[in-house]
């Protein structure tokens, strides 16, 4: 009986083990790493110089939830939660599993459009602890009806995203534009050929 435990103790420490290292490779701090599978702190450090080759960053995890709400990180924020709640509800993928694999993708994605990630894994992370918390939400937009990210508490009617609604300058620097956002609707991964709500797909710079 205790042999079969420990056998059983020793198979999801390997897991718990696999799933930092991809976290890792992905650009998790071990703070975030360690609060996720309640790994311990020197263990991580260890893995993270293995797996990175240098030290774990120091600093503070991001707090604030209104960052998201800033135009370029609601378009990206939006397309990656569509892909993790698209991954979590309907590909039956562990919440580990959707976060690494809800990041592949949306690192793909902006690869394709031709721009740089805005949202990096640490980021992402936390907009699914503000979505599980209930400190963010989502709301269809009035023009495209794809969902975007809001704070859970506001009841603003007639909503309209980002990408139907940008800033004066949204996109510009030095008088050039930057590359144009994924079409709403476009898949997460065009290979996998996996359905993206239009919310998701509605924002990406």
């Amino acid at each position: 009986m205790n042999g079969g435990e420990y056998t059983t103790s020793l198979a999801d420490d390997a897991k718990h083990i696999l799933d930092a290292a991809a976290l890792i490779r992905l650009g998790a701090r071990p703070q975030m790493v360690e609060i996720e599978l309640a790994l311990p702190h020197e263990r991580l450090a260890r893995l993270y110089r293995e797996v990175r080759g240098a030290a774990p960053p120091k600093g503070l995890l991001p707090f604030s939830s209104d960052w998201y709400m800033t135009w370029m990180a609601n378009i990206h924020a939006s397309l990656f939660h569509n892909i993790y709640r698209f991954l979590r509800s309907s590909a039956g993928c562990s919440r580990i599993d959707a976060l690494v694999k809800a990041y592949a993708m949306y690192g793909k994605r902006c690869d394709a459009a031709g721009c740089d990630p805005v949202l990096g894994l640490t980021r992402a992370w936390m907009l699914i602890r503000f979505f599980d918390g209930g400190v963010l939400s989502t709301t269809r937009c009035a023009r495209c009806n794809a969902a975007f990210v809001i704070h859970r508490h506001d009841m603003r009617p007639n909503r309209v995203c980002v990408a139907c609604r940008p800033p004066a300058r949204a996109g510009k620097r030095n008088g050039r534009a930057k590359p144009e956002p994924p079409a709403a609707g476009a898949s997460a991964d065009a290979s996998a050929r996996i359905p993206v709500e239009p919310a998701s797909a509605a924002g990406r710079a």
